[in-house]
């Protein structure tokens, strides 16, 4: 099991996790002050409990609970805090649990007694998923997917930028690359990031998600769970999941995303 608990205040934090290292679980623990930092950590772990503050300096335990929870959708939020006032919010966000400070070991034991997701939820509806609200990141049921190279993952976003539509090969280049002076040398790489992407989606079992044609590639948004499409096809949650953030880390988006701005009133 991957437990992290986020608190600003470092005697919190170390209370958390003191409380967590008295229990007989088997669980990996991190605790962070700041959340930015957690929300890194979860992009690239997967994560079954979070033990949240609610009320944190710059960004509230609301509010990263459901940025961890759009990388993570059975992830299991226990809330910590010293205000019962937010037990409705944290019903309404479905969250496991909700333990008013001081934090003990007993309410920490009976939390994780009772969670809302076993560790073992969703693995029957295993799929490629794609999140783009945000920062971009891609994940094989709930794990982090890696690729060889880092310029894989900006291919990847692209072709789910199109929304489907094959992009050529100079297409890609000029996106990802604005000096194109060198071609011979971006179609090599190109092609090595092409196979990289073609290898590892097979090894994983999703060989028929990138769509071929000679010098193209798309995406085939049919067998990927996506908050963007989702957002397209008017689904109610996803429309509630975009914040004005969309690729976050990838200048070539912002155009898509001024356009989700716009549709979404908040321009």
């Amino acid at each position: 099991m991957e437990i992290i608990a986020v608190d600003d205040e470092q005697l919190s934090l170390d209370g958390i996790i003191a409380a967590l290292g008295k229990i007989n679980i088997d669980a990996n623990v991190k605790g962070f002050k700041k959340a930015s930092e957690a929300l890194e950590y979860a992009y690239t772990h997967k994560i079954d409990v979070a033990f949240l503050d609610i009320q944190m300096r710059g960004v509230t335990g609301m509010e990263l609970a459901e940025d961890l929870k759009k990388l993570h959708p059975y992830l299991n939020v226990i809330f910590t805090t010293g205000f019962s006032e937010y037990a409705g919010e944290a019903l309404d966000m479905h969250a496991s649990g909700y333990i008013m400070k001081p934090v003990t070991v007993e309410k920490v034991k009976k939390e994780l007694s009772d969670l809302r997701y076993s560790s073992s939820s969703g693995e029957s509806k295993k799929k490629f998923r794609i999140v783009t609200f945000g920062n971009f990141a891609v994940f094989d049921g709930e794990n982090p997917v890696k690729f060889k190279y880092r310029k894989s993952y900006e291919v990847l976003a692209y072709l789910v930028d199109r929304h489907g539509s094959f992009a050529s090969n100079g297409e890609l280049i000029a996106a990802l690359w604005e000096d194109d002076s060198d071609y011979e040398g971006r179609i090599s790489y190109l092609n090595n990031i092409r196979a990289d992407i073609k290898n590892t989606m097979a090894a994983l079992g999703y060989g028929d998600i990138i769509l071929r044609q000679r010098g193209h590639l798309a995406i085939d948004v049919n067998e990927v769970d996506c908050d963007y499409f989702r957002y397209i096809n008017g689904d109610k949650d996803a429309l509630k999941s975009y914040h004005g953030e969309y690729m976050s880390q990838f200048s070539w988006a912002e155009l898509t995303n001024a356009s989700l701005m716009n549709d979404a009133g908040l321009l």
